[in-house]
């Protein structure tokens, strides 16, 4: 949110370059541990934010850039443009964002995963596409860098936002507005273990009469592999004594192909009113071919196989429309009304054989499952200045959606789900209101307060029952900055909030997914459960503090502190135990969410961004960005030492730099992520294991002209192995599952042609 009378004029001030040196070369050693890249231009001299108090010297067209949108904004908001989507040649939005402060991926390198900020679970962070919810079944992994303006992250929640972002908030911005009469290609062909990877990016951008547009299409093809070894253990706790030793070697190769497609037509209307729609579609289908075997050199049980082959074929349809209708009003009064409404589709069908140790056929296994998703929503928000830097909003959102899932699961010519039936219906309705102040007290101090209460509300419906689940939560929300001085530019932020987390639909249905090792005609183990919806869950509640300090350089860098706190009440984690089923004969393990109690968490957040040249002329053309994170929680109703939130590391850090050489039309960069293993206490008897991530991306980028440059792109250069475990302790037996998993490097060339 900017505070700004006028965001598209700005006033120009010069003044002298400060001193700064001792600043910077204190940075450097501090953020010795991480980096990340950074502009590859000199950034222009920060403008002076206009107020009624600031007289105005000069009046330009120019929009604000990325940095002083961040430091105009009263709530603490990141802001990432097209040069930092464009700079490592990405072929997905999670693959950028893996590099922004704060933020980690889950799951293996190069193969995508959760969006996490401070190192929080799935659902702590909220994910919106142009400010609205993303629709369910959307993700970030299969949307390409080349349909995105910016990305907006903010470490504490609004009210024009949902409140449910405990971690924070990532706003994914889509291609916006016409500028100027372009059309741009991008033709890439990229190579992983011995297989290419083409793919094209066509972007449209003109106008006709009052209607201006801007037309995207994204075609990728992937063809990836995937190799991983478990070994899986169980010790006799009383005596040491090993009872079972386990391996299983997966081993699978991918190929999908995906088509987006993205645009947006904007009409001016009379009096200055507009009217914008925005269309998208995505489109994807893949198959995977894969091999398993499973040997045990001890146990007292058989494996239920020695190796087995399964094939998978999977489609997905999502289209969705979005509409912005913006009115201007007396007395600069403003109404801005969305719309918006999608359909989905997905399926996906599974074919497995299993083969006992001669080779004869032991268990067959087919699964084929379909996924309806309908939503429709709508959105407005009324503000209207009340003074000078004073404007008062208030606002609705009504979301409605329903979803139809089939499911056809047959083990060994047998339905073990046949009592839950094939159709599964659910619907979802989601209303909102709040009201937001943003005041700009002086040039100094700027306040924002809000208060929203939203209401989610969910039904299913099976052949076994109905459940449903109802949660309103009411969050009050202050966010304030104060600006020491307009020539040192420096400012600190407080934030104190209240923001919750719902539970999913998948964590509410109460219809169980199968382990895939382990028919239902018999056992299974506590590292390879079954999993169950919970529609008796409550969402977690959190109250949360934010504070900041920032200090901006008059290049266009930037040196930030941010320390925060949530307390958590009823939070969710999955607890395995051993239940009687009504899918199998025996006793199986089950994987179910659950409330369990209090939790906290805490962290510091370290960032920098500047120029060498900064400090000596004749320094290299270098530019570097660096953030190091430290987190720290505790589970309460869980035994320590490493009762820590679910998945939750203890730090992470990015170190970056780019070169631009001299003589030569070249820019050289690179990357390096870094976040350290780490064990997490999930309840008094499972541990879970993470090992080390070290990912280095680098790229470098030769432009012939102003509208035609080639990029070469480098990704997870050093391909380290990716280690999870899951420890299970009961009845006397110590059992470990330990899983590697192979990474490869991949590289990619991309022209990128305007004209």
């Amino acid at each position: 949110m900017l505070n700004l009378l006028n965001y598209q004029h700005m006033t120009k001030v010069r003044r002298k370059p400060s001193n700064e040196a001792a600043v910077l070369f204190a940075c450097i050693a501090l953020f010795s541990g991480g980096v990340h890249a950074i502009d590859d231009t000199t950034p222009p001299e920060n403008p002076q934010k206009p107020t009624s108090k600031t007289p105005v010297v000069e009046v330009t067209g120019k929009q604000l850039s990325d940095t002083d949108e961040r430091r105009y904004s009263t709530a603490a908001k990141m802001v990432f443009g097209r040069e930092e989507l464009d700079r490592y040649g990405d072929n997905s939005v999670g693959e950028v964002l893996k590099r922004l402060p704060g933020i980690t991926i889950s799951g293996t390198p190069g193969r995508g995963g959760d969006i996490r900020m401070r190192g929080l679970g799935k659902g702590y962070t909220l994910i919106l596409i142009n400010g609205e919810p993303a629709p369910r079944g959307f993700s970030l992994d299969s949307l390409a860098p080349e349909h995105v303006e910016r990305i907006e992250i903010m470490r504490a929640p609004v009210a024009e936002h949902s409140a449910r972002a405990i971690a924070g908030t990532v706003n994914i911005v889509l291609r916006e507005d016409f500028v100027k009469h372009e059309n741009e290609a991008r033709p890439t062909l990229g190579w992983e273990s011995g297989h290419l990877q083409p793919g094209v990016s066509l972007q449209r951008n003109d106008s006709l009469g009052k209607m201006s547009y801007n037309i995207a299409a994204n075609v990728m093809h992937k063809d990836l592999p995937s190799e991983a070894i478990t070994q899986t253990t169980a010790t006799n706790i009383a005596n040491g004594n090993p009872v079972l030793i386990q391996t299983q070697q997966d081993s699978s190769q991918s190929m999908s192909d995906t088509l987006h497609l993205n645009g947006r037509m904007t009409w001016r209307l009379d009096g200055g009113d507009t009217f914008s729609f925005q269309p998208f579609l995505m489109q994807s289908h893949g198959n995977t071919n894969g091999a398993t075997t499973l040997s045990q050199a001890l146990g007292t049980m058989p494996v239920p196989y020695a190796d087995a082959t399964w094939h998978t074929d999977s489609n997905s349809l999502m289209v969705r429309g979005m509409g912005n209708w913006k009115l201007k009003l007396d007395a600069g009064a403003r109404l801005e009304i969305r719309f918006s409404g999608g359909e989905s589709h997905s399926d996906s069908q599974t074919a497995r054989l299993e083969n006992d140790a001669s080779g004869v056929l032991a268990h067959t296994n087919r699964n084929a499952t379909g996924i309806d998703d309908t939503t429709l929503g709508t959105s407005g928000k009324y503000s209207r200045p009340v003074g000078d830097g004073h404007q008062v909003a208030a606002g609705w959102e009504l979301e409605s959606g329903r979803r139809k899932e089939s499911t056809d699961t047959i083990q060994d010519g047998v339905n073990p789900l046949a009592a839950y039936g094939d159709n599964i219906q659910a619907q979802t309705r989601r209303l909102a209101v709040y009201l937001q102040d943003e005041w700009d007290i002086s040039p100094a101090w700027a306040v924002y307060g809000g208060l929203r209460w939203e209401t989610i509300r969910t039904l299913s419906k099976s052949a076994v029952a109905s459940a449903q689940n109802e949660s309103n939560v009411l969050s009050p929300l202050f966010h304030s900055v104060w600006r020491f001085s307009e020539d040192r530019k420096d400012q600190v932020r407080l934030a104190l909030t209240r923001s919750y987390r719902a539970s999913t639909l998948a964590n509410l249905v109460a219809v169980p997914t199968l382990s895939t090792n382990y028919p239902a005609s018999g056992t299974n183990t506590a590292t390879s459960p079954d999993s169950m919806g919970n529609p008796d869950l409550q969402p977690e509640l959190a109250w949360g503090l934010d504070a900041a300090f920032e200090h901006y350089f008059s290049a266009g860098g930037l040196l930030s502190a941010s320390v925060f706190r949530r307390n958590i009440d009823d939070l969710i984690r999955n607890v395995t135990s051993l239940e009687a089923v009504n899918w199998s004969t025996q006793p199986r393990w089950v994987s179910m969410p659950k409330n369990i109690g209090k939790a906290t968490t805490h962290g510091i957040e370290l960032e920098a961004k500047f120029r060498l040249d900064e400090l000596a002329k004749e320094a290299p053309p270098l530019n570097v960005r660096a953030n190091v994170s430290r987190f720290w929680s505790n589970v309460e109703d869980v035994p320590g030492p490493n009762n820590r939130l679910d998945q939750q590391p203890r730090q992470t850090a990015n170190l970056g730099m780019d070169y631009r050489l001299r003589n030569l039309p070249l820019t050289l960069g690179g990357n390096f992520n870094w976040t350290p293993s780490f064990v997490v206490q999930q309840t008094d008897s499972q541990l879970y294991y993470q090992g080390v991530k070290r990912v280095f991306d680098c790229y470098a980028l030769w432009k012939f002209d102003p509208a035609v440059q080639l990029r070469l792109s480098f990704s997870n250069l050093l391909h380290a192995d990716y280690d999870t475990s899951n420890r299970e302790l009961f009845s006397g037996t110590d059992l470990l599952a330990q899983t590697s998993t192979r990474t490869y490097p991949s590289f990619a060339a991309r022209f990128e042609i305007k004209f």
